[in-house]
């Protein structure tokens, strides 16, 4: 043992010597950001499991992963956004901000598609951005229809704008999805090869889940597919002709803006200019602006019918809504191009803050004439949203939509509006409802409260009031463990919208969140609690910032060697073995060799997950065994949880009162080089002080102590059950049988206790 560590803690000074780089913050919470930042990025060399040799971020490490993207090494615009924002927090604990902007050029490089990706722009006539097909609730709706004629679709009013603000006339706003690893073998332009890849899924509608979709490249050379390549999937048309085509996840985009501004107050403050960031964010909100409009520009409240409601003139076509998508694309010969956006909008897409950002801050100021104005607008129309949608117990509902059902149908008379525009529950997809989980309310109402803490907006302050209610209503920290609410179930309808109306007392007295499920969700709690941080930072609600620490300190306990994960048993990827539908007589093959026809199950037509080491569980499920148990780490459950950690530390929050961390005296695993120098491992919950070769050391008691990481959580079930010699079950799962003793599973071919927190 050196002697300057006794020397230390005689003097009580601590020391930390973290590499790769000299940390300023040394509270525990920096220390956190700092390590989890180390692990993802692999010391900032970008060289670790969660990025590929290109440095592209990956959605997941695992590869074997079903969510919204079909394969975890993906990537999409939302991992983007949340990697400039690690970069952002890492930046103010280190005071290194070089990689926010290092970021911000590999969101170019990869996401973007560059001139030669997206040919022909310079051919797109604005006063007929597009051609009309509806959209259909069900998938077997699918080909649409293209209706040529006249009359129907609304007048661009940005394009011209934005091509004499930037002398191009180039969309620059991020892909939603590229394949990171060219897993499907589709390549860049049709090569098969090159890597990272534009590809595609969503194209059918609101019941096409992710286990029905078809994967298809951007670049449309027909080199696979049918005939037609892929396009006769998605709609009917008198010719096909091979094509490009990109679709937008606004609230991705509008995350990057959000992240780059706090990076740019951070190292404004710490005297570092990140004037060049500013600008392209500002860049990218104002192409942002396509998502404030109806997708066909047609003229926005009350619009019934594809041929009566009027097509857009001027901004009548604008909602000033982020909504959930827009697209553009033309021939690969450059001799024609489209733009569309979308009519149904989402609350967990709204970014107020961003909204805020780009109308008021200077650096962030869009060149075009008019983007500034209309991020003003859309910051008070956001707002009224949120407000329109809360509940009676403060979560927030849905959405909105100018057109019902897709096709500008005309809805029931029960049915609610804001601005003319329709409630509903479910925006855009229906399977499963896309308000029911609950990262929905954290990733939504993060940026309101931000914008509260930042600003002081008053109506911003009074939704995140209300909404700071039920987080702590629905949240509980016992026993190191977190339990939240994972899923929601919606009934009832807003009231009629009416602005005077914002801070009416009762409001919504008929919508109601119902919690249907809860459990531990890392990066939906950690997206929770940010929220709730800014709001109890702004009014001194000690309550909501003790929570906000309670959390944070529990969640350590699901720390591991990659960030931090949590077991999923995942029982539906039963629908691996899923029909994909197919119309009868379609014929078609993809890159991977697979045969597309009517018929086809999920994994049918992608082979290659049969070569991923995890296959065999998911194939045993399907045999009819018990669900397969993964444990994730996806990019963005990693980045809320180092900001929500950073944000404790920048901040310099404090807990009041006496804390339930750690717990029952546990201890961290530290290193054997520590132990066999005859020191003890530290509770869990210690600060690091001091760190060298040996690992990283706390104070407890005057003595030295090895500080290593929480254990994994241990599942508690019933101590009946424990009392007959049997364990708990490892996971939730299958419950076999119940007798007064308490839950039973079977795990190994024996019996086991279900945990009791299910």
């Amino acid at each position: 043992m050196p002697s300057i560590r006794s020397a230390l803690a005689a003097l009580g000074i601590s020391a930390v010597m973290a590499a790769p780089m000299t940390k300023r913050a040394s509270d525990e919470y920096g220390n956190r950001v700092t390590e989890l930042y180390n692990k993802v990025t692999g010391n900032g060399s970008y060289s670790s499991e969660y990025f590929s040799a290109e440095k592209v971020p990956y959605h997941s490490v695992e590869t074997l992963m079903v969510e919204a993207p079909d394969h975890g090494h993906e990537s999409v615009s939302e991992t983007f956004s949340f990697w400039i924002w690690l970069e952002a927090v890492n930046g103010k604990i280190t005071g290194n901000y070089d990689g926010v902007e290092e970021a911000w050029s590999y969101l170019e490089k990869h996401i973007i598609p560059d001139s030669k990706n997206q040919p022909g722009n310079s051919r797109y006539n604005p006063s007929s951005p597009a051609t009309y097909a509806a959209e259909h609730d069900d998938i077997d709706g699918y080909p649409s229809q293209l209706v040529f004629q006249d009359g129907i679709v609304g007048e661009d009013p940005i394009a011209k704008e934005l091509q004499q603000a930037y002398g191009n006339w180039d969309i620059y706003i991020m892909h939603w999805i590229i394949d990171g690893d060219n897993w499907y073998g589709y390549g860049q332009q049709g090569d098969g090869k090159t890597k990272p890849s534009f590809i595609n899924t969503f194209q059918r509608g609101p019941s096409e889940s992710t286990w029905k979709t078809v994967p298809h490249p951007c670049w449309e050379s027909m080199k696979w597919g049918g005939s037609n390549g892929f396009l006769d999937l998605f709609t009917i048309d008198n010719s096909y002709a091979k094509q490009w085509r990109y679709t937008a996840a606004p609230d991705a985009d509008a995350r990057a803006i959000q992240a780059a501004y706090f990076a740019y107050i951070w190292a404004e403050e710490d005297g570092v200019n990140l004037s060049s960031v500013a600008s392209k964010a500002a860049k990218l909100g104002d192409y942002l602006r396509y998502a404030q409009y109806d997708k066909y520009f047609k003229k926005v409240g009350n619009c019934v019918g594809y041929q009566q409601c009027q097509a857009g003139r001027g901004k009548n076509s604008a909602h000033y809504l982020i909504s959930w998508y827009f697209a553009w694309g033309g021939g690969l010969q450059g001799d024609w191009a489209w733009r569309i956006g979308s009519s149904h909008t989402h609350t967990g897409y709204q970014n107020p803050l961003a909204a805020w950002v780009l109308s008021t801050q200077s650096a962030f100021k869009p060149k075009s004439s008019t983007g500034a104005k209309d991020w003003a607008t859309s910051l008070d129309r956001q707002l009224e949203l949120f407000r329109w949608l809360q509940s009676a117990e403060g979560c927030i509902a849905g959405g909105a939509t100018n057109s019902w059902q897709g096709s500008y149908a005309q809805p029931s008379s029960d049915i609610t509006s804001f601005y003319g525009m329709w409630y509903d529950w479910q925006p855009v997809y229906h399977d499963p409802p896309s308000n029911n989980w609950t990262g929905m309310q954290g990733w939504g109402m993060e940026r309101v409260c931000s914008l509260y803490y930042l600003s002081g907006n008053e109506k911003a302050g009074k939704i995140c009031q209300e909404w700071a209610k039920w987080v702590k209503n629905t949240t509980r920290v016992s026993g190191g463990e977190v339990v939240h609410a994972t899923n929601l179930e919606w009934s009832g309808n807003p009231d009629e919208w009416n602005s005077s109306n914002f801070n009416k007392s009762n409001l919504n007295r008929s919508l109601h969140g119902t919690v249907s499920s809860d459990g531990i969700d890392i990066g939906t709690i950690a997206s929770i609690i940010k929220g709730l941080m800014w709001v109890s930072m702004k009014d001194g609600d000690q309550e909501g910032i003790n929570l906000s620490i309670d959390v944070m300190d529990a969640i350590e306990n699901y720390k591991d060697d990659l960030g931090y994960g949590t077991t999923e048993a995942r029982g539906d990827y039963d629908k691996f073995g899923g029909e994909v539908y197919i119309p009868r007589g379609w014929s078609g093959k993809n890159a991977q060799g697979a045969n597309i026809r009517n018929g086809v199950t999920f994994i049918d037509i992608r082979p290659k997950y049969k070569q991923d080491p995890d296959w065999e569980q998911v194939e045993a499920y399907l045999n009819g065994g018990e669900p397969p148990v993964f444990t994730y780490h996806r990019f963005w459950a990693q980045t809320e949880i180092a900001v929500a950690n950073g944000l404790i530390s920048i901040y310099d929050l404090k807990r009041d009162g006496p804390s339930p961390i750690p717990i029952d005296g546990e201890l961290t695993e530290c290193p054997a080089s520590i132990t066999n120098q005859g020191y003890a491992c530290c509770a869990v919950g210690c600060e690091v002080v001091y760190t060298d070769n040996d690992g990283e050391w706390g104070v407890e008691n005057n003595e030295w102590c090895g500080c290593g990481k929480a254990p994994a959580p241990k599942p508690k079930c019933s101590s009946a059950i424990l009392a007959q010699g049997y364990s708990c079950c490892s996971s939730c799962g299958t419950v076999y049988y119940t007798d007064a003793d308490g839950d039973w599973g079977v795990e190994n071919n024996d019996w086991c206790g279900m945990p009791t927190k299910c």
